[in-house]
């Protein structure tokens, strides 16, 4: 790999599946290089199931080496335990990647969708086949948690030239400096 070449691994977490794609920018082209998903929806423990999102994010760095990780920032739904478990999901997959020193970069569902199909309204659908076109992939999975995971890495890259927003964190004191509200 060269120094115009970089990897990005993209993220969704849930907490009963959790999305990743990975792609490989080189010469400011994309190439999809994994799109999978971890089904957590065996696993009764909740705590068990952010223990494993910890673990597979931990193992696709080890396996892939990402430059970056981007990653789906929960939306703000009408359920509150739905937003707290998936912000933890969430938290654990950051925590994993500034662990080892990867910039994290979280954007909201509105911002990828509108990234990938030009309408921040778009359906999972509708960005999975536009992520189909762009990538060549063959055939789309059954569950699109992957799909969003990967909308999530694309939209890093599209918007890779305009990042001085503070969601971009590089460990946990850049966190803290740009969160201030989320610390007691």
């Amino acid at each position: 790999m060269n120094k115009s070449s970089k990897i990005i691994l993209g993220i969704d977490p849930g907490t009963t599946i959790m999305g990743f794609g990975i792609i490989e920018v080189n010469n400011k082209k994309m190439k999809l290089i994994e799109l999978n998903e971890l089904k957590l929806t065996k696993i009764i423990d909740h705590y068990l199931r952010l223990k494993l999102i910890f673990e597979r994010t931990i193992e696709l760095i080890e396996k892939f080496n990402p430059d970056e990780i981007a990653i789906e920032a929960p939306f703000f739904g009408k359920n509150v335990q739905s937003m707290l478990k998936l912000g933890r999901a969430q938290g654990v997959a950051m925590a994993a990647g500034l662990s080892r020193q990867i910039p994290v970069t979280e954007y909201s569902p509105k911002k990828i969708k509108m990234a990938i199909t030009g309408n921040g309204n778009a359906s999972k659908e509708q960005v999975a086949k536009m992520l189909q076109t762009l990538l060549l992939i063959k055939e789309l999975p059954k569950n699109l948690d992957s799909t969003d995971g990967l909308a999530a890495a694309v939209c890093h890259f599209y918007n890779s030239d305009k990042l001085t927003s503070n969601k971009k964190y590089t460990g946990w004191n850049s966190y803290i400096k740009n969160n201030p509200d989320k610390i007691d």
